[in-house]
């Protein structure tokens, strides 16, 4: 990590935004991207006691996924309609797969996971990575592909970390280390959430 270009990217940021992501100008895209609000509303749908609710736990994933202003709209029907096409055995090991995610095994669950989106043609990082940042937005991270390549050029480790758009558990662990220590170097002010984190790389970067 070039520890250098990531304090100057800090200091441009702070000389526009004296405030962090509590100047006016940000607080305005932060109510558009509305994470409190969604981030409360997964941790309730995917606590652990919900998952003896199958269809409960399908549908809230569709909901979350619908919901995220990060999830383009692509994205958002075709999630939608692969996951209604799935037998109800299949829906069970979805839900199982996503309480490892979440709740116990995270490369057990993320590769279960994933084996499903592949089935349905679904495997897109926005589709793995979406409900486990929401639940837990101040340690996962959702994972966006232009940013992330954009990112990982910047600081030259795009030849240690290779971004490939199917996603693999060994880069999502990887890329989440990365990311963790760039923030641990940073002004808490920056990661008020993950997003946020990504966010602040993504406008000094550009």
């Amino acid at each position: 990590m070039n520890i250098e270009k990531l304090f100057e990217l800090q200091g441009d940021f702070f000389a526009r935004h004296p405030d962090g992501f509590e100047d006016e100008e940000l607080v305005k895209i932060r109510k558009k991207h509305n994470i409190d609000k969604l981030s409360a509303q997964t941790q309730g749908f995917f606590s652990e006691s919900q998952f003896g609710k199958v269809e409960s736990i399908i549908q809230n994933m569709i909901l979350v996924m619908s919901r995220s202003s990060m999830v383009s709209m692509f994205d958002k029907p075709k999630f939608r309609d692969g996951i209604g096409t799935l037998s109800p055995a299949e829906r069970e090991h979805l839900a199982d797969a996503m309480f490892d995610l979440l709740h116990g095994d995270t490369e057990k669950g993320f590769n279960q996971f994933l084996e499903q989106l592949v089935t349905l043609k679904l495997a897109r990082w926005s589709a793995i990575s979406t409900i486990p940042f929401y639940f837990d937005p101040k340690n996962n991270w959702f994972i966006k592909p232009n940013t992330t390549k954009m990112i990982l050029n910047y600081f030259e480790m795009d030849k240690e970390l290779v971004y490939k758009p199917r996603p693999s558990y060994a880069f999502y662990r990887d890329y989440s280390t990365f990311l963790d220590e760039m923030k641990d170097q940073c002004d808490p002010k920056l990661s008020i959430n993950n997003a946020a984190f990504t966010g602040f790389l993504m406008m000094t970067i550009n």
